[in-house]
């Protein structure tokens, strides 16, 4: 017996981990003191009404035997297949229910799309991003390719077509960047994937976000995308299904490789590995798709969208170079005189008693920044950015002191 020795690969410390570990290693030799989070993207609104609705009917319907249900469809309950299909309806995408896949979120998904795929596969990643792209390919002992964004290009790559590769992950909006694909840099990934015979997996898990109407909130809603991508979305972010759990897989049965339908590869896999997602759940996910529950997430996102502005406006205001898109839940902001990710972290953990993420954790590109998080509560994020306000620290920090 050997053991998959391409776990050994992965880094030491996950991101998030490491945060962790530094914020309660700083509080134990400091006990008493109360952090902010602006760190981890968790959400902190709860479950709109109509979900919460939607979920007590069904545990109701779970009490009685007339109603009672056991195991449900690995791929999820029609019901809500079709409420997703007609949700990409209304941007003009025609899906059909058989084409989404229903599990327990858009980060498993991530991890186990390319399972389909030739463990030699070449895959090609935006850097920053997700850290979870890169340790799903290292697993599968897939080659890399990094994509290095800066805010030269406001963190939106082209296609380079003297690259060539086998899978491409892109997010829009960007996780942690918050940069956003208008229709015209889709297109060129398009047809920089059909010409290379690769597929786009595409991350959309941001995707209620964005509120400008000109910009693609679904890769499909770019011409011949359904022959060369797969989209994974989640609910997480957009409806607070953090805690519960909801995301969905599209995969048109335009997406042919090798004669094969990839998603008759994706049923089977799903078929063997997993037993589906839970009814209750399901109920609350159609629910956030109904007319008064896409009312009700909207209010929470604009919410979360307020905090944002008032994270970049103040950090703006201390000279701090701030990447802050309407379309996005996230500050994507320039460490001050030099410092990388981890030092600035430090500083703002130490001294204002703030988290921030390090943007290293996302990238070699990243090193340079941090990600601070909309979705702490309104009068957390005020405290948060007073506190960084008032920071009396070194001469150096005289100009934003």
């Amino acid at each position: 017996m050997k053991l998959n020795q391409n776990f050994f690969r992965l880094e030491d410390d996950y991101l998030f981990s490491k945060i962790t570990e530094k914020t309660e290693d700083f509080s134990k030799k400091n006990p008493g003191v109360d952090f902010i989070s602006l760190g981890i993207g968790d959400t902190t609104l709860p479950l709109c009404e109509t979900v919460i609705r939607a979920m007590q009917k069904a545990v109701d319907e779970m009490s009685r035997k007339k109603t009672y249900r056991g195991y449900g469809p690995e791929h999820g309950y029609f019901f809500l297949r079709e409420a997703i299909a007609n949700y990409y309806k209304k941007r003009q995408v025609s899906l059909s229910p058989f084409e989404i896949f229903v599990s327990d979120g858009a980060g498993r998904d991530i991890a186990d799309i390319t399972e389909l795929f030739d463990r030699k596969s070449k895959v090609l990643t935006i850097d920053p991003a997700y850290p979870a792209y890169k340790d799903a390919c290292i697993i599968d002992n897939n080659e890399i390719i990094f994509l290095k964004t800066s805010e030269k290009n406001n963190f939106i790559p082209v296609p380079d077509y003297d690259i060539d590769c086998d899978i491409i992950y892109l997010c829009s909006p960007n996780n942690p960047t918050g940069a956003v694909y208008d229709k015209k840099t889709l297109e060129k990934w398009v047809d920089y994937a059909l010409k290379k015979n690769a597929v786009i997996i595409f991350d959309s898990a941001y995707e209620a976000f964005i509120s400008d109407e000109d910009l693609p909130r679904s890769i499909f809603e770019i011409e011949n995308a359904k022959k060369c991508a797969i989209e994974i979305a989640s609910l997480s972010k957009t409806a607070g299904f953090t805690g519960i759990r909801c995301g969905y897989t599209v995969i048109s049965d335009e997406l042919v490789f090798q004669d094969h339908k990839i998603n008759e590869l994706w049923r089977k896999r799903q078929s063997i590995k997993s037993n589906g997602l839970n009814y209750i759940t399901q109920r609350g996910a159609e629910a956030v798709f109904s007319r008064e529950g896409q009312k009700q997430i909207k209010s929470a996102i604009c919410y979360y969208k307020k905090n944002i502005k008032v994270i970049s406006s103040s950090l703006y205001s201390l000279g701090i170079w701030v990447f802050a898109s309407s379309n996005s839940p996230y500050v994507w902001a320039k460490c001050p005189h030099n410092m990388n990710s981890w030092e600035f972290f430090d500083i703002i953990l130490q001294k204002a008693h703030v988290i921030v993420t390090p943007g290293e954790g996302f990238g070699k590109s990243g090193k340079s920044f941090v990600r601070l998080s909309g979705f702490t509560g309104k009068k957390e994020t005020l405290e948060a950015v007073n506190k960084i306000k008032n920071l009396k620290l070194t001469k150096d920090f005289s100009r934003f002191a």
